[in-house]
């Protein structure tokens, strides 16, 4: 039986015909999976290879700018792209994103300085922010709510192998000294090309979605009031711990985005549909709801994923490309779950249980979490992680699904990326939150530790044997000792000299850091606790059947019905009004009746 050809774009003609192929379909999704890949492994590449990119370029002090640039640039444009894109459409915006993340990629390989790598890498977040909420916009155009709930499983399967090899990836380039005639670490952003090749000739050659030909206005005002807004805020959470949080430039920040903010709300009401983030959205409890745990989620995930590494480097000596294989755990918890909850939501059509299930699950992971000792079996912490990663998986995209199930066809790109946009503000937030925590609490935790009756017997046994004494690996930790005062600040730059040391000098400092790390977590339990009370009472409406592509084209095709009736002789038409269109939930955002699903 041969596969029927797809109705063209706005052929009303045999409405019975699909607007894709399954196959094109297919093709797209592929396309959206390798630009999705893009993103996500090159914000985990560069992590393991700064430190030979700061040595080389002669900024260590820096390489925080290097960070902050490209996820505050990436952050502020993720709901510009999906405003843009609903009014412009998909494709063109989809590709100039992938288009300007390669020239930063390309810039980044090439820079001399590290305010030069910052800048290049600020342009790279330029793209990543299309690149962050686009494909999952696009694939709320082609399929229908119940078929998308199968495939973002495979997309944030495409997420963990990225977070997995990133690492190793940028491991690998850092340490070759030379490649084709350029230094290793360079090749850290220039890998990035043939993928981002590949996936501009499939988005190119097979996204083929519904042009837009409607005059409405761009809400510049917005979009420049949310850069003011927010920028200040994200710059305060990346660096109030250097500056200081009452500081002059921390309080200086605080009023701007305060007012930034403000402002942008009284903007974004006036401008109304045609808003940057239309606020008729927040009439749908639905998606409030979803956006209102979409920022626990973000603070949850990003607190533990970022928090994480550091305790299996510190505290159990791992380097850094053994810690990115100690986070499998977390990695094949969310595929697992993601794939399987997608594959359910798939056949039944409920999914009001899985934020539920997710976050009572990741409740269970963070506490593990606080139990935790320096001394305790590894793999605990990576039972932690599989059960944060089993939470995260049922929670990522049903969230997703629900905020893009919530709004009307027209509405699916804003929503989407004002979802994503969330997401991560909640995930700054919580990196933010959690090293503040961390470094403010170390100083007494190592004091602390130092005071403990059974590891100072050991510390006193270690520094009565001579082998210790004479062992160049312990030089660093016998000065220490040697001054006390210095103990709150050992390892504010430098835990090396830890992995060398004799385990009795090193157990106090493992144990001091490990107990500094169990306030951060204590607050991430708390924040996911919270978000699992909100759970509670989240509603779920059914499920559209089609898709937003399919819904708008036949929107489109019975008001252009009803007008050719009005105009047609001797004929009357009640005039077209949105009561009178009959699509799912009502105008604005509205909801579809409530079911317990």
């Amino acid at each position: 039986m041969t596969q029927r050809e797809p109705r063209p774009v706005g052929d009303t003609a045999d409405a019975s015909a699909p607007l894709m192929t399954r196959r094109q379909i297919t093709l797209v999704l592929v396309g959206l999976m390798i630009a999705m890949f893009l993103s996500s492994i090159s914000q985990t590449v560069v992590g393991t290879s700064m430190r030979t990119i700061a040595d080389d370029l002669g900024g260590l002090d820096l390489q925080v700018w290097v960070v902050t640039a490209f996820l505050i640039v990436s952050t502020i444009t993720t709901p510009i792209y999906g405003k843009l894109s609903d009014i412009f459409g998909r494709r063109p915006l989809f590709l100039i994103a992938i288009v300007l993340f390669l020239v930063g990629s390309i810039a980044c390989s090439f820079a001399q300085d590290m305010v030069q790598l910052a800048a290049f890498r600020a342009l790279q977040g330029l793209g990543a922010g299309g690149l962050m909420s686009l494909p999952l916009t696009i694939m709320g155009d082609v399929l229908s709510p119940r078929e998308r709930a199968k495939y973002q499983g495979y997309f944030l399967a495409v997420f963990g192998v990225s977070s997995i090899l990133g690492p190793l990836i940028g491991g690998v380039l850092a340490g070759t000294e030379q490649i084709l005639w350029l230094e290793g670490w360079r090749w850290v952003f220039l890998f990035n090309l043939p993928i981002g090749i590949a996936a501009v000739w499939m988005v190119f050659t097979y996204l083929h979605l519904p042009a837009h030909h409607e005059r409405v206005k761009i809400d510049w005002w917005g979009a420049a009031l949310l850069v003011v807004g927010v920028v200040p805020l994200l710059l305060v959470a990346e660096q109030g711990r250097e500056w200081g949080w009452a500081s002059t430039g921390a309080l200086l920040c605080y009023i701007v985005g305060a007012i930034g903010i403000a402002l942008f709300i009284v903007v974004e009401r006036r401008m109304g549909d045609a808003a940057l983030i239309p606020l008729h959205l927040f009439r749908s409890s639905t998606f409030s709801m979803a956006t209102l745990l979409g920022v626990f989620t973000g603070f949850g995930m990003f607190a533990a994923m970022m928090l994480i590494p550091f305790v299996l480097q510190i505290v159990h000596g791992m380097n850094p490309t053994e810690a990115g294989f100690a986070t499998l755990p977390m990695i094949l918890g969310l595929m697992i779950a993601s794939i399987g909850s997608g594959q359910i939501i798939g056949r039944t059509g409920r999914y009001r249980l899985f934020p539920v299930i997710g976050l009572a699950v990741m409740a269970i992971g963070y506490g593990v979490l606080v139990t935790l000792h320096h001394d305790s079996p590894l793999w605990m912490l990576l039972l932690a992680q599989l059960f944060i990663g089993l939470g995260l998986g049922q929670l990522m995209q049903t969230l997703t699904i629900a905020s893009q199930n919530a709004v009307q066809p027209k509405d699916m790109g804003v929503a989407t990326s004002a979802s994503t946009f969330f997401r991560q503000l909640g995930g700054t937030t919580g990196v933010a939150v959690a090293f503040s925590l961390l470094y403010a609490r170390l100083p007494q935790t190592l004091e602390d530790a130092f005071t403990r009756p059974d590891l100072q017997a050991d510390l006193a046994a270690a520094t009565q044997d001579p082998q210790v004494l004479t062992d160049p690996g312990n030089a660093r930790i016998l000065d220490v000792l040697q001054h006390p005062e210095q103990i709150g600040g050992a390892l504010n730059e430098d835990s090396s000299f830890l992995n060398t040391a004799d385990p009795r000098l090193a157990a106090p400092f493992l144990d001091g850091f490990n107990s500094a790390t169990i306030t951060p977590f204590w607050v991430g339990l708390a924040v996911v606790l919270v978000a699992l009370v909100l759970a509670l009472f989240f509603k779920a409406p059914p499920l559209r059947q089609k898709s937003a592509m399919e819904e708008a084209m036949e929107e489109r095709a019975r008001q252009a019905q009803l007008e050719a009736d009005a105009s047609a002789p001797g004929s009357y038409a009640p005039p077209v009004t949105t009561s009178s269109i009959p699509v799912v939930g009502r105008a604005h955002g509205g909801e579809a009746p409530d079911r317990d699903s």
